[in-house]
């Protein structure tokens, strides 16, 4: 494994590489204190630009913008009370109230080191898992992964924060409209309703370019309201000796207890960051201080959704199944470059895999540097107004989505997936699994027709081998245990108080 890191390293820190990580990190900073984009926006609207550079250059750069957003948040989140992305949510519950009361430099400096200090652990348990698991999954057939596809699909809409309903129809869509093109098996051109540039199926950058960046846009110019930012000098970012005491449980727990949620599909940064604040509230010895400036409030969630974000790497890297739409994209992105991420890609590709570990390394490192020593500039970069942003990602969207194909009917498509997108969120469907859906439905599909072909169109092929039906029962179980009325009404509770 050392030699392997040391492997990595070599490719890590070659100029192009440094600099794609660099420029990662430094994007997802942005990304995270600028409120309203997210690591998926931008990841969608970077994807063109991987076009143009090697693989392993694009999987450097859109990682450490998916890293960098969850240090990036916490700055909004702890001077504005705006969340930069959704896994900051929690930050601005107590790291609000220690700005409030002139503490928002310690809030700054333990959500910075808490982050890294989790980020290097979520690196260690990749390193440590990632092969272990792809050696295991180089056993499984077309049954195995088809059910393992059933299972990442359904453990995603089980925990959306709305409607079951609603999430399996968005899941539902999402296959949909994977099918749109030609038949992966026969080649024969299927619902494309006459339309030509729909003959080679409908592209993932303008579906996400609409979906995360148009709708975005829509959205945030019905809002109205100004950020209010914190006037006081920020001072003394290192935390005291009893800030320490106070954080290193709740960091050290939110490290395991995310890393373990990140590798799971659907958990992931977001709902990790919950459940840490939910534990270090009945963890400690005063709850009631909670929600009124406790470091522990800031530390632990802090730590659990930067370590969940390296714990998600280990199923598309080992499995080549992604476990939140963050991984989704990165997927997509590997495909575009006509790679195949799964067990093998850790010995056909290991250059792909060790050097996206070692540059996350760096890129912990990197982040320390530019987020303690930046606040000040970070603090100016919040008070863009939306009226210059959001033309500038219109237009990024625009020449993203025509630059991949130099096609204008991917700009249609773009915009009416930007329109349906804002429908969507504006009516609560959530995105996330339509897009999933999306990554995932030609794989469902492949490993389903394959295993129709081994078994002469018998079924009872996924019901004679012992993963495939625990992934398929464990599948059919949360679904069917969604509509019990019991749960029903304690999904609603816990959503309303998120």
């Amino acid at each position: 494994m050392f030699h392997d890191l040391f492997y990595g390293f070599g490719i890590a820190f070659q100029p192009l590489n440094l600099l794609s990580c660099f420029l990662g990190v430094l994007i997802g900073t942005l990304v995270g204190v600028l409120p309203g984009i997210g690591p998926a926006g931008a990841m969608s609207l970077l994807l063109p630009v991987t076009f143009g550079i090697s693989p392993v250059t694009a999987v450097i750069m859109l990682a450490g913008i998916f890293y960098g957003a969850m240090y990036g948040g916490s700055t909004t989140s702890i001077l504005v009370n705006i969340p930069g992305e959704a896994a900051s949510v929690v930050t601005c519950i107590d790291g609000y109230q220690m700005a409030r009361q002139g503490r928002a430099g310690p809030a700054l400096g333990i959500a910075a080191f808490g982050s890294f200090i989790a980020g290097t652990f979520g690196i260690v348990g990749l390193m440590l898992l990632a092969t272990p698991l792809a050696e295991f999954a180089l056993k499984f057939g077309p049954p195995e992964y088809f059910s393992l596809v059933c299972l990442g699909l359904s453990v995603l809409i089980y925990l959306t924060q709305g409607s079951i309903l609603r999430g399996l129809t968005m899941a539902g869509l999402g296959v949909f409209l994977s099918q749109i093109g030609q038949d992966v098996i026969q080649g024969t051109a299927r619902f494309t309703m006459g339309f030509i540039g729909l003959v080679d199926g409908v592209g993932l950058i303008p579906l996400v370019m609409g979906f995360f960046g148009i709708s975005e846009i829509l959205l945030n110019l019905e809002k109205v309201g100004e950020r209010v930012i914190l006037a006081a000098e920020i001072k003394r970012l290192l935390p005291t000796w009893d800030d320490w005491r106070r954080s290193m449980k709740p960091i050290g727990r939110g490290t395991l207890l995310g890393f373990f949620l990140g590798i799971l599909p659907g958990g992931g940064a977001v709902i990790s960051s919950f459940v840490s604040y939910a534990l270090e509230k009945r963890f400690s010895r005063h709850p009631e201080q909670f929600g009124r400036g406790a470091i522990e409030g800031v530390a632990g969630p802090e730590a659990a959704n930067n370590s969940a974000s390296s714990g998600s790497f280990i199923p598309l890297f080992s499995l080549g199944i992604p476990s939140n739409v963050v991984m989704a994209l990165l997927l997509g992105a590997l495909m575009l470059h006509g790679l195949r991420p799964g067990p093998l890609m850790l010995t056909e590709h290991p250059e792909i895999f060790w050097g996206t570990v070692a540059s996350m390394y760096v890129g912990n490192v990197l982040l320390l540097a530019l987020n303690l020593p930046l606040i000040g500039v970070w603090v100016q970069i919040l008070k863009i107004p939306y009226k210059t942003l959001f033309p500038l990602i219109l237009l990024f969207c625009l020449i993203g989505s025509y630059s991949v194909s130099a096609n204008v009917f991917d700009i249609y498509v773009m915009l009416v997936f930007g329109v349906l997108g804002y429908f969507f969120r504006k009516f609560n469907y959530e995105p996330a699994p339509l897009v999933l859906a999306f990554v995932l439905g030609p794989l469902l599909e492949q490993n389903l027709r394959r295993s129709l072909i081994l078994s002469d169109g018998s079924l009872q092929i996924f019901l004679s081998r012992p993963l495939s039906v625990g992934a398929l029962f464990v599948s059919l179980f949360l679904l069917l245990s969604a509509a019990l009325p019991s749960l029903q009404m304690r999904r609603r509770r816990v959503i309303k108080e998120e």
